[in-house]
């Protein structure tokens, strides 16, 4: 598909019979020109997250990673996040076994922590602007942990007492995470047992 660098370039080659070498830096031309350049590089950032979504805690190297632009950044793949929300979570019940129910609340809750940054830019926007990157991103990731919950949400194994004694002890390092037993959680409350997600979900 012709990018829009493209398309402006023949554009403005057949306005000016064939010369786009010879504009003015302030010219309407020039800036249409960079104004495309810089659409096309945005839509190529997005490409690449989109195509790895969120894995959503399968991981690309065990190191998180950031998809940035401007001043920002979002975690799109960093399972040590979700370990993490989840011994908080754990710990918030005295670090006993969970039931069903309550680690489904949690699941949710972990799913719609980026609602309300993604309604306010929502909101922000001015009608018939486009969304920012920010906001396609946030989309993104909400999506497909929603995703992921309706097939299986891998999940630290919360529902047994050794499993979360095992979770309160971990002090944050990649190697523990193996030994931690996993299961996969899913919307209609179906559980199942899950190898640790070090080459990603499918």
């Amino acid at each position: 598909m012709p990018s829009s660098l493209q398309k402006t370039r023949k554009h403005i080659a057949k306005k000016r019979n064939g010369e786009v070498n010879a504009l003015h830096a302030k010219s309407r031309d020039s800036l249409r020109l960079h104004k495309a350049g810089v659409r096309d590089q945005r839509l190529e950032k997005l490409a690449a997250a989109r195509s790895k979504k969120e894995q959503p805690i399968g991981m690309i190297s065990a190191i998180p990673w950031k998809f940035s632009d401007g001043d920002w950044s979002i975690n799109l793949v960093n399972p040590v996040d979700r370990v993490t929300f989840f011994q908080e979570s754990l710990a918030e019940k005295d670090n006993q076994p969970l039931d069903l129910e309550t680690v489904q609340s949690y699941i949710k809750t972990f799913i719609h922590q980026y609602d309300e940054e993604y309604d306010s830019l929502k909101k922000a926007r001015r009608p018939g602007r486009p969304a920012s990157a920010r906001e396609d991103l946030l989309k993104i990731k909400i999506a497909a942990l929603q995703k992921e919950y309706e097939n299986g949400f891998v999940i630290p194994d919360l529902m047994s007492a050794e499993n979360a004694k095992s979770l309160e002890n971990w002090e944050g390092s990649w190697a523990y995470l193996t030994n931690i037993p996993w299961i996969k959680v899913s919307s209609a409350g179906q559980t199942r047992s899950a190898e640790f997600p070090s080459k990603g979900i499918n």
